[in-house]
């Protein structure tokens, strides 16, 4: 049992003496669980389910997909998931109510955390004021890009709708690799036509891979 060991190993007494950055994932997963299951303590519980899956495999996972691991159950996957989630929003997270995006990086750190877990293909508009800063972000398609099924209209939609100044758009690959496809280019350069004929510009298409991404915006300009 947790309570048995010496306080100077156990997680909770180890975090408060030093720091969250002196514990291993073992531990701190076990902090998160707060609990093991009989015959198992929570550490126990916490290095076996990390030997199994690593945290981004962890990170990845719904509710119902943790909670059929051996120990984990309906609550503890709803704390893991929470969890992970709080990390995904502070790695976007500024003071600003409305985001500045001036390049490329900007934009992955703005939704590169949550693209880059999706299994399917997410296309995200982001739309932006006359500075430059976000007024509206929205998931526009969940599948398998194609440029026979999207249309820029979809797209410009919202730009419309919001008296838009510029928009970008992103997607992910769930392989992991941001290399464009030719229908990424296909589809960058439609929408980029039809956004300059309503005035309101397309300045980047970003492709998020899993740690990576690349940018379209050489591609806009060399039309």
């Amino acid at each position: 049992m947790i309570k048995d060991f010496p306080a100077e190993e156990k997680p909770r007494e180890r975090l408060a003496k030093y720091s969250s950055s002196a514990l291993s994932n073992a531990e701190l997963l076990a902090i998160i669980l707060g609990t093991g299951i009989v015959g198992k303590n929570v550490l126990n519980l916490s290095q076996e389910t990390l030997a199994s899956y690593n945290l981004r495999e962890l990170s990845r996972k719904d509710i119902k997909s943790l909670s059929r691991i051996n120990g984990i159950g309906f609550v503890k996957a709803c704390q893991i998931v929470a969890c992970f989630e709080l990390g995904r929003r502070l790695s976007s997270f500024t003071d600003d109510a409305k985001p500045v995006i001036l390049c490329a990086e900007d934009v992955f750190k703005l939704i590169g955390a949550r693209l880059c877990l999706e299994k399917q293909e997410n296309l995200v508009g982001i739309y932006l004021d006359t500075r430059k800063r976000v007024i509206r972000e929205e998931t526009i398609f969940i599948g398998t890009l194609d440029s026979s099924i999207i249309h820029p209209r979809e797209i410009l939609k919202t730009a419309i709708q919001e008296s838009a100044a510029a928009l970008i758009i992103a997607h992910n690959h769930p392989s992991g690799d941001p290399s464009p496809s030719k229908e990424d280019i296909s589809i960058t350069k439609q929408v980029a036509e039809a956004s300059k004929i309503i005035g309101i510009p397309l300045l980047d298409h970003i492709i998020v891979g899993e740690t990576t991404f690349t940018s379209l915006r050489p591609t806009l300009f060399s039309q």
